[in-house]
This record gives structure tokens, C-alpha cells and sequence, in this order.
């Protein structure tokens, strides 16, 4: 029944606003040049989707933010298990990690264009660095949280460490691992967008460059909403990875509906 009435006032809710947005257009409230209608947005989005050439830019997209999330995972997962369980390999690289994060990833951008080229991979590696550390703290810190009595137990019944790695270590940081994985999701995509931004010839972002170029608010909203769609549908697929992956954990949701 909960579920029901949340949903309705979602539903309220975006009524709500996106009437509340072309109705302010239409009495002359909102500026259409800053403020483009809700309708003017649909279309752009509808005309760029029944192009088939924009499906091209969609797919590069796509590739650069699969690639700067599977590695970025990768290594961010590799680094934080390794310093989660080496204490003195973390305090050696402490200084040099913190002042590699403390870098603005923006800045780094043109470096890549500079050592890449204008290509798939600057984009990649940028986000792989915005994945990385998002991921490798959490895999650290999960490691660190493992119980230290299941650490005892599981060495008194013989397990070594390629065991205490797959049985403790990695189900124990499961969880702060995923977590971390639905905002590597954003971050993969940020990424590949500020390096299509910065210098590209195809793209969503070299799309909504060239309508920001071009003073076409239509254009960028328009990005913007295709860009939200295409990470809510990366969310929804982790979801199902989550559900596969953590089958122990309980369901909040029903238990806060119950």
C-alpha cells in the first residue's frame, strides 16, 4: 500500500514541476532562451533518438565510460584489497595517494588530450582516475572491517590466505565494494563527458558542446536528460548485479514497508 501512495506522489511530484515549467513559459515567467519548455526538450531529444547517425555518438559514449569503469573498478579493487591488508605498504603510499586525490580530475583532462590525443583513450583515462579512488577506499576500508574473530576462526580451521581472501575478505567488503560501484557508475560517465566536452569530434558530449557552442539551451537539456537516462539504466542493471551478488544481505525496502 506504501509502495502505491509513493509511487502516486512521485508521479504528483514530477506533474508538479515539469507543469509548473511549461506553464510559467507560457504566461511569460520563465525565460525560453535560459529555460527552454519541457516540450521543446521532448522534441530534441526525440529528433536526436530518431536519427541514426546519433546512436554513433551514444555508442562512443558508451564505450569510453565501459572502459573507465571496468578498469577503474579493476584497479581501484586490486589497490584497496592490497592496502587494506598491507599495513605497511598503505602508510609507505599514504602521502603519495592523498596528494594524488587531492588533485582536481579537471585538471588532468588536457594532460591526457596532451599524452593521448584527442581520441577514446584521453577519455578513458580520465575516467578511470574519477572511478578509481571511489573504489579503492571502499575496497580498503571493507577489508579493514572484516571481523577479526571469523579471521581467527576461519586460520584455526586451515584456511590460507588465497582461502581467507575469497571467503572472508572478499564477502565481507561485498558490500562497501557495490556501494561504491553505483557512484563509480556517475563518476565513468562525468568523465567521458568532460573529455568529449574539452576536445572531440563525436559524442554526447561533443553534442552538447556544439549546442552550448551555438547558444541552443534545447540542445543541452536535452543532453543533460538523455545523459540521466542512460546512467539510471546502468543503476538499474547494478541493481540486478547487487541482488545477484549479495543474496544474504536482507531487503530493506521490505522491511521498512513491513
Amino acid at each position: 500500500m506504501h509502495a502505491k501512495t509513493d509511487k502516486f506522489i512521485q508521479l504528483a511530484l514530477v506533474i508538479a514541476v515539469f507543469g509548473g515549467w511549461e506553464g510559467g513559459i507560457a504566461l511569460g515567467v520563465i525565460d525560453p532562451f535560459f529555460f527552454p519548455s519541457p516540450t521543446a526538450i521532448v522534441k530534441q531529444a526525440w529528433t536526436w533518438l530518431s536519427d541514426t547517425s546519433f546512436y554513433q555518438h551514444v555508442y562512443i559514449t558508451l564505450t569510453e565510460t565501459a572502459l573507465g569503469y571496468l578498469i577503474g573498478t579493476g584497479l581501484g579493487v586490486a589497490g584497496g584489497v592490497w592496502l587494506g591488508l598491507s599495513r605497511r605498504s598503505a602508510r609507505i603510499l599514504d602521502p603519495f595517494i592523498k596528494g594524488f586525490n587531492a588533485i582536481p580530475r579537471v585538471v588532468l583532462a588536457p594532460i591526457f588530450v596532451l599524452w593521448l590525443g584527442l581520441g577514446l583513450w584521453s577519455k578513458v583515462a580520465l575516467a578511470v582516475t574519477l572511478v578509481f579512488f571511489t573504489t579503492f577506499f571502499n575496497a580498503m576500508q571493507g577489508v579493514r572491517e572484516v571481523n577479526p574473530v571469523v579471521l581467527a576462526n576461519a586460520r584455526i580451521l586451515g584456511a590460507g590466505r588465497s582461502d581467507l581472501l575469497r571467503h572472508v575478505y572478499f564477502p565481507a567488503a561485498a558490500s562497501w565494494i557495490l556501494s561504491s560501484l553505483r557512484t563509480s557508475v556517475g563518476f565513468a560517465v562525468v568523465g567521458a563527458i568532460i573529455g568529449e566536452y574539452l576536445g572531440a569530434s563525436a559524442g554526447l558530449g561533443y553534442l552538447i558542446a556544439q549546442a552550448e557552442g551555438n547558444f541552443n539551451a534545447v540542445g543541452v537539456f536535452a543532453g543533460i536528460i538523455i545523459l540521466a537516462a542512460f546512467v539510471l539504466v546502468i543503476d538499474a542493471l547494478l541493481d540486478v548485479v547487487e541482488n545477484k551478488l549479495i543474496t544474504w544481505r536482507p531487503n530493506a525496502q521490505a522491511q521498512a514497508t513491513s
